[in-house]
């Protein structure tokens, strides 16, 4: 893949492409590596289920909130001096991270991690705008979309390769090794400051209600499945919600240097490909939530074992992401995007067939379904959403481009634990927020209602894909 991508680069391009690249996949994978230890990490933290899930929540949840602020921020003071403060910031929130003093400091690090990961995340994608000539472009960003995609999915499956041999602290640590060796790619390679937007004010205000918003909005959704969403303090965060996200679309369309510009939604490509990639990262979630516990809790399997079988999926995404970038630019985009999403759309349907005794080329065959479907939407929505917009606009698009993925990740994350303690409580007649050890079966009835909404939410995927490849065929006709 790095051949292909590095072909008519300099050295020092490809370089700034691999700089950019470990520390999309690293912070990325920050998102969804815990996953496979929640089951560990929750018996040795002596927490629920429900709990340890704030793991993975508060780093999503932060990252979501200061994406745009980040992004904005590097517009003003420089994208690779806020880069490089971040990837910094993220070591060090690695490093604690793995220091076990108790669920409240893990949280805390998680924290300190998710600030540096915003700021990287943030200006990845404008770092490469800058960095490379238009008729590269693509291919830049395809390489870093694909390492985005990566990182997404293979959460579980790396962090089960290193559960099977070292303790959960290692899943934060070994951040640290990499990290520094892309800091030193990074100084080496990485462009100098061209501040964009060097005199433009900081959008504090807007800034401000952006991050009540994201918190109050999934404190409610994911705090509501241990005490009900009926519980005041529940519809008084949903209530703060509401009015802070106003507030900051009424302060956005009044200012003019806005942490987010609104107009950047009239390009209907960049706008529904941002929906369908939404659509898709939540269910890619789905699956990294809900299979560790099917594998590890309902078969049994160890946490190495469960690991490679569940590496399957960024495994095919090393092949077949390449591929759909190579089919987009000969073919339709949009047409290339459609099959990618029927893909996992049936995948889904496949995974409502697995029980606890499931052979394991079923489970196999599945991944691979999955891998291949996800390989062959990401490099093409990519390259469609970011092709939508004006070149002036790329840094705004690559920022909500990245919020977007988050927000798939934590919705992936609330609405599957809550789909799946709702289903399995109703089952039972009582209110549950842990797996039901002794009760396999009932996990299973749940996850497969899960996988359900998930399929639900694939099928409207697919329907905006579908739309987007018939306008594009009539843009082309006229």
């Amino acid at each position: 893949m790095q051949n292909n991508v590095s072909k008519g680069l300099t050295v020092n391009k490809t370089l700034i492409l691999i700089a950019l690249g470990m520390f999309t996949f690293m912070s990325t994978l920050d998102g969804s590596i815990v996953n496979i230890a929640m089951p560990i990490m929750s018996k040795e933290l002596s927490v629920t289920a429900s709990q340890i899930e704030w793991v993975v929540s508060i780093y999503l949840i932060i990252i979501s909130s200061l994406l745009m602020f980040f992004g904005r921020l590097g517009d003003v003071v420089g994208k690779t001096r806020i880069f490089k403060i971040g990837t910094a910031i993220f070591i060090i929130g690695s490093l604690i991270a793995g220091i076990n003093l108790g669920l409240p400091f893990l949280l805390f690090a998680r924290g300190v991690q998710a600030v540096g990961a915003a700021m990287t995340m943030s200006n990845s994608f404008g770092i490469t705008t800058s960095s490379f000539p238009i008729n590269q472009r693509g291919r830049a960003m395809g390489f870093i979309g694909t390492f985005v995609a990566l990182g997404s999915v293979a959460g579980p499956a790396v962090g089960g390769l290193i559960l099977n041999y070292l303790p959960w602290n290692y899943i934060f640590w070994i951040n640290v090794p990499i990290g520094i060796i892309a800091i030193l790619l990074g100084l080496k390679s990485l462009p100098k400051d061209v501040p964009v937007s060097a005199n433009a004010p900081l959008d504090w205000l807007g800034t401000l209600e952006f991050v009540v918003f994201i918190v109050t909005f999934f404190f409610a959704i994911l705090r509501g499945q241990a005490i009900g969403y009926t519980h005041p303090i529940i519809l008084g965060a949903l209530l703060i919600a509401v009015v802070s996200i106003i507030l900051f679309i009424r302060t956005e369309k009044q200012l003019k240097h806005p942490l987010l510009d609104f107009s950047i939604f009239k390009y209907s490509d960049f706008t529904f490909g941002l929906i369908a990639a939404l659509l898709v990262f939540i269910n890619g979630f789905f699956y990294n939530v809900l299979m560790p516990y099917y594998l590890v809790n309902a078969r049994g399997l160890s946490s190495g074992l469960s690991g490679i079988l569940l590496s399957i999926i960024p495994l095919t995404m090393v092949i077949f992401g390449p591929i759909g970038g190579v089919l987009a630019d000969k073919f339709n985009s949009t047409k290339i995007t459609i099959i990618g999403v029927t893909l996992v759309l049936l995948a889904q349907f496949l995974i409502m067939g697995f029980q606890l005794d499931t052979p394991f080329w079923y489970f196999i065959f599945t991944s691979i379904v999955t891998g291949i479907g996800i390989g062959m939407f990401q490099s093409p929505n990519n390259a469609s959403v970011m092709s939508a917009v004006p070149s002036n606009r790329l840094g705004i698009a690559g920022s909500v481009n990245a919020l977007a993925r988050n927000l798939g990740m934590i919705l992936g994350v609330s609405i599957s634990t809550s789909s799946l303690f709702l289903v399995m409580g109703a089952k039972l007649g009582r209110s549950i927020t842990t797996y039901p050890t002794g009760n396999d079966q009932l996990f299973i009835f749940g996850m497969h209602v899960a996988f359900m909404i998930s399929a639900a939410l694939l099928v409207i995927a697919d329907l905006i894909v579908i739309q987007r490849w018939f306008v594009s065929k009539k843009k082309h006709k006229n």
